[in-house]
């Protein structure tokens, strides 16, 4: 098991969805309705991302590869990483991530729609 560290933007964007989900957990109960709404799937989607990276990076669901076009935080000769949290969606969300700083840790650098 890894510690996962999120870097203050994918922080952020980590509780936006939270919130979101949330917000539309409630809305829905509030109206009766059954199907879940987008913001809560796209959440679920994100969160089970995370705690496959936290058991095992490399989990075949995540489709791990490494990414080149962002730089490692804290050490420009280590790798970063691009794992799926969803898969043939339009805008589909990606979570770019690098071992480190610590033995046993995972650093969240980025949480966003593939770009």
């Amino acid at each position: 098991m890894f510690r996962l560290r999120l870097s203050p933007e994918a922080g952020e964007v980590y509780e936006d969805l939270k919130a979101r989900a949330g917000e539309s957990l409630e809305s829905r109960r509030a109206t009766g309705k059954a199907k879940s709404a987008r913001a809560e799937g796209l959440f679920k989607q994100v969160h089970k991302c995370l705690v496959h990276l936290q058991s095992d990076p490399r989990h075949p669901g995540l489709r791990t590869h490494q990414y080149h076009l962002i730089p490692h935080p804290y050490d420009p000769r280590q790798k970063v990483f691009e794992a799926y949290a969803q898969h043939r969606t339009p805008g589909a969300y990606r979570v770019f991530w690098c071992y480190g700083p610590e033995a046993g840790e995972i650093t969240i650098i980025a949480i966003t729609p593939h770009p």
